[in-house]
């Protein structure tokens, strides 16, 4: 193994106690401590009577060798009684370990989702693409990792105390048993990690296949419309079959390397029942042990064999188990990575008052191209600002750089906190959930009495939607039950409801017509709302109070608008 695999396998081992102690510490720690310890009492308890079995079982054969009646059902009432009181604890250690389970995957994920949402890290992932399929790997990939990550350790001390009870069982019948054990479980490590290791890399990329398919298929869902008004199928056909074919061809692989491994494994797990066969029979044939002594080799050998071979039991378990690991430690990475960069070379100041640009200058992140060159403007409390222009891309930059979504440029931005700025793109965003929570900020929906809900709706002519889904506290799927132009229009009663300081408004003229825009920015205006609106030169000039002009090669004009008019100024 080289050194940067070891140094590779070793950030996993401390990532994985890493995340343990964290648990351990965590608000939830002492029931999972409880739970853990409940675990172990059991193991201990369940090795116990195995190595009890292992002497009733040898004593019941015995009896039965030897036509004992007596002692055959005396035994025989022992040996159910070891039964019912193994698969108790079974039952329990199982209860146990999937409470355990559920506990860390619940926290786990609850700590994953915080920090992907905190300070847009979900954004600046799908912006970067650092990682692919972020939402598998906080939803499956975290539940596969916590599953099994106890799952192993359980086995992993459960094999332990399986060594330490059975070694003395093993060892008084024949210390040849005991190092033909030692030395089979060993080779067949061996040539179990030889035979299976293409399966970590394997088992990865299976992961993303799948996520890929199933995301290529999500698509289809949620643009089905899309897809048949303009007849893409037979695009989307080829690129999901794409998908499949890179599915199934890694799959493919992913088989064959199973097939050579499970010839190994077969054979190997068939050998355990015959070998102590083969070691204790000649002893009892030669009269020195007892006829249930070769039913007692058998179970402890298989016991034994068991705790010595999981590699070899769980080889297939540990590739894949290693592959989540893989994924999820990329996933951290990323996170970490993008909360850790560097801030924008763009300052942001959040005063009260006002928005302003000082000397801003955008950049295109592709090719470095000046969008927006040295633009200083100021947009007072309550202001009105139309910006227009051809330079699409420049209105955008220009949108997301003062939502602190545009790192490429230099200059000042100043506007109020994010709280008091708010920032309505060009398609509706309505969050899943009842209407109320879809209008109102969260945690404050108990603060706006109904009455001011329905008045505006009732005044944006929307009021009707509240009988077509049920009331304000119905869940719905917004994109099939209300058209564009309503849920830009409840967009914007969430905005007169919220009544910010400033408003951006990308576009809002795609999904309203001419009537329902002006009369919202009316609405806006008498409410005290500053607005900016990006457009273009058809929009109403008579809603602002001044134009900013976004031209070719980053050049810009600010003119004054007075009673609908333009008036001409120097930028």
């Amino acid at each position: 193994m080289s050194a940067e695999q070891v140094s590779k396998h070793g950030l996993i081992v401390k990532r994985i106690l890493g995340s343990v102690r964290d648990f351990a510490g965590s608000e939830v720690g002492w029931k999972a401590k409880i739970l853990f310890v409940s675990l172990l009492s059991l193991m201990l308890a369940i090795n116990g009577l195995n190595v009890l079995n292992s002497y009733v079982g040898r004593d019941f054969m015995t009896a039965i060798e030897n036509r004992y009646m007596g002692g055959f059902v005396w035994y025989a009432v022992i040996y159910l009684g070891v039964f019912a009181a193994t698969t108790v604890a079974a039952v329990i250690y199982r209860f146990c370990e999937e409470r355990l389970g559920l506990l860390w995957r619940e926290w786990l994920t609850r700590r994953l989702l915080n920090a992907y949402l905190d300070e847009r890290v979900y954004y600046r992932l799908d912006e970067s693409q650092e990682v692919a399929n972020p939402d598998q790997r906080i939803a499956e990939d975290v539940k596969a990792f916590t599953v099994t990550t106890l799952s192993f350790t359980l086995m992993l001390l459960n094999s332990t105390f399986t060594v330490l009870a059975f070694s003395g069982v093993m060892w008084s019948i024949s210390p040849l048993l005991f190092g033909v054990a030692v030395a089979y479980a060993v080779a067949g490590s061996y040539f179990t990690v030889r035979l299976g290791r293409p399966l970590v890399q394997l088992n990865y990329d299976q992961l993303d296949r799948e996520a890929d398919f199933r995301a290529g298929l999500l698509h289809v869902r949620e643009n089905a419309e899309s897809i048949a008004l303009l007849h893409r199928e037979r695009r989307i056909q080829s690129r999901l079959l794409r998908q499949l074919e890179a599915l199934t061809a890694n799959f493919r692989r992913l088989i064959a390397v199973n097939r050579n491994l499970g010839f190994f494994t077969t054979w190997y797990n068939y050998l355990i029942p015959v070998i102590p066969a083969l070691v204790v029979a000649p002893l009892f044939i030669e009269g020195k042990v007892e006829f249930g002594v070769i039913t007692q080799s058998t179970m402890a050998f298989t016991y034994l064999l068991g705790a010595f071979s999981l590699i070899v039991t769980q080889f297939q378990s540990i590739s894949a188990y290693t592959a989540v690991i893989a994924r999820l430690r990329g996933l951290i990475q990323a996170v970490e990575k993008v909360r850790s960069e560097t801030t924008s070379p763009i300052e942001v100041c959040e005063m009260c008052d006002r928005i302003a640009y000082e000397k801003l200058t955008l950049y295109s992140p592709r090719d470095g191209r000046v969008l927006i060159d040295q633009l200083s403007v100021e947009i007072p409390a309550g202001g009105r600002l139309l910006i227009r222009g051809e330079n699409q891309t420049a209105k955008v930059a220009l949108f997301r750089a003062t939502a602190d979504l545009w790192n490429a440029g230099t200059g000042k931005i100043i506007r109020p906190g994010l709280e008091d700025t708010l920032f309505l793109p060009e398609r509706p965003y309505l969050p899943p959930g009842t209407l109320r929570e879809s209008l109102l900020r969260t945690g404050g929906e108990d603060q706006i009495p109904d009455e001011r809900i329905i008045a505006t709706l009732r005044s944006l002519n929307i009021d009707s939607i509240l009988i077509r889904v049920g009331g304000l506290d119905t869940e719905a799927d917004w994109d099939d039950v209300l058209s564009l132009g309503e849920q830009q229009l409840l967009a914007f009663t969430h905005l007169l409801l919220l009544e910010p300081r400033f408003v951006f408004l990308d576009r809002p003229g795609t999904a309203l017509d001419a009537e329902q825009l002006n009369r919202v920015l009316q609405m806006l205006h008498d409410h005290s709302i500053a607005y900016i609106t990006l457009g273009n030169s058809h929009d109403n000039l008579s809603f602002y109070d001044a134009v900013l002009d976004l031209e070719p090669e980053g050049r810009w004009s600010w003119k004054e608008v007075r009673d609908g008019v333009v008036v001409e100024s120097p930028g």
